[in-house]
């Protein structure tokens, strides 16, 4: 049986991308994609109609900055600027310029936007379906004793 140094086992757990290991870096997109801004902002690009019963459409709508803006009620001007930043450096959003006046800018989802979005539409189900069961539980849990 060979033995290893521990930069041959920092490379090979690299490969493997194990999100239980500390330095994986899959923590960190891990941590992006779990904010909620994330999630908002690729359910909306993802959704042709809106509201809790609305339909995936499985295609990516492109969207305006502002339409944005008005569609993820209580996010600031900085929060969307960064997260679509974010999305576009990671390549799950794409961002177009249109010479108009004033320029129009749009954002669409990526192929890899779009397999993401899959897996956050559950999530964004689940939150929807479970809010008053999860409320319940938390009312259960304040009223114990400490």
């Amino acid at each position: 049986m060979a033995t290893t140094t521990a930069a041959q086992r920092r490379q090979q757990a690299a490969v493997e991308y194990d999100a239980f290991l500390a330095g994986c870096p899959s923590r960190d997109l891990l941590d992006r994609i779990s904010d909620k801004w994330v999630t908002l902002v690729l359910c909306a690009l993802g959704d042709g109609s809106y509201g809790p019963q609305a339909e995936p459409s499985g295609e990516s709508r492109p969207l305006r900055y502002s339409e944005l803006s008005r569609r993820l009620a209580g996010v600031s001007q900085k929060m969307l600027t960064q997260t679509l930043r974010s999305l576009e450096r990671d390549g799950l959003v794409t961002r177009t310029v249109t010479p108009t006046v004033p320029v129009t800018v749009s954002y669409e989802m990526t192929a890899l936007g779009v397999s993401l979005h899959q897996a956050v539409r559950v999530l964004k189900t689940w939150a929807e379906t479970h809010m008053d069961d999860v409320r319940a539980q938390r009312a259960v849990y304040d009223e114990r004793p400490s």
